[in-house]
């Protein structure tokens, strides 16, 4: 199939073929159909060439290419991505292949955007909800996204995920109410800097003294004021937080209600706190988790790649503290 710019389509260059079997002079043929002198001797040469075959299109693509990657280092990418399901910027740091020839890999082997992909599971699914309006802060603090993930309590022992589900941990948790954590997150705009933590419940007094830590946290790695804090609009959101908010110059702003898109960079933190972190390995106690999340949450702030920072960690935007 022609491309959307082409002059000429099969038909046309068939015409070009019967103008010149007709004895038109080759310069009449190209102001006829608008194209250059040497377009009309291609075709017709293709033409006298191959018959009919020669006018068909043909693939761009070059015939030996001796510059592309080895087997070998393709073969690395498509496994990293496969069983570690990170980001192009990731696989090029742990496999030594640039970023950008990742890109062309994963793309000439099918291989779908995380997006599309169940974060759990690695499944192809469909996404929920797709927007082309991307945004960015110009300046850490200006802008911070605050949100809570609910995350079922591993029982003593360890779970179906440490045991395998046939082991009779289902049956056990059912019987044993072991109820859930909720972790608390903030992050930055801009820098995309986070900050969570494990806490009993997602009540309005829990909320603030979360929201206080986290001014403090933010402070001490440069960012010294929050102008704005973008919420859901969980009661404890609206009513609990304004005296602090008030305290410290901070304006809310809350998403359109059932439009948690919005609020992309805290949900989209979430489900990296879950794939890299509270899904990433079995654990055999809750309490093991949770003290799992500080080495991991300073990973992520100072050594992760993200693919929005050009394969930078966040704290790569923020000044040294």
């Amino acid at each position: 199939m022609t491309h959307a710019n082409a002059r000429l389509t099969v038909h046309g260059r068939r015409l070009i073929v019967e103008h010149a079997r007709q004895s038109w002079k080759q310069a009449h043929i190209a102001a006829a159909m608008g194209v250059s002198r040497r377009c009309v001797k291609r075709w017709i040469d293709r033409y006298r060439s191959e018959g009919e075959g020669g006018l068909r299109d043909r693939s761009s693509r070059p015939h030996r290419c001796p510059r592309r990657t080895r087997p070998e280092a393709e073969a690395a990418v498509l496994a990293v991505r496969r069983v570690e399901r990170v980001g192009r910027e990731e696989i090029a740091a742990r496999t030594g292949v640039p970023a950008r020839t990742v890109s062309r890999i994963l793309a000439r082997h099918g291989v779908p955007h995380l997006s599309r992909l169940d974060p759990i599971s690695g499944q192809l699914i469909r996404a929920s909800k797709t927007t082309a309006v991307r945004y960015e802060r110009e300046s850490p603090g200006e802008l911070v996204h605050m949100d809570v993930k609910k995350l079922g309590r591993i029982p003593d022992g360890g779970g179906w995920r440490a045991h395998g589900r046939a082991s009779g941990s289902i049956q056990r948790d059912r019987n044993t109410k072991v109820g859930f954590d909720y972790v608390h997150s903030l992050v930055d705009d801009h820098t995309r800097l986070a900050y969570s933590e494990v806490l009993p419940d997602e009540k309005g007094a829990t909320c603030a003294a979360f929201l206080a830590r986290a001014i403090e946290y933010f402070a001490a790695h440069g960012i010294g004021r929050i102008e704005r804090l973008m919420t859901d609009n969980a009661w404890a959101y609206r009513w609990s937080l304004r005296e602090l908010c008030t305290a410290h110059g901070i304006r809310q702003k809350f998403i359109r209600p059932h439009c948690p898109w919005q609020n992309g960079k805290a949900e989209r933190f979430n489900r990296t706190l879950q794939t890299e972190w509270a899904y990433r390995q079995p654990f055999t106690s809750n309490d093991d988790r949770a003290a799992a999340l500080a080495p991991w949450l300073e990973h992520y702030n100072t050594g992760r790649r993200h693919s929005a920072l050009g394969g930078q960690p966040p704290i790569s935007r923020l000044r040294p503290t």
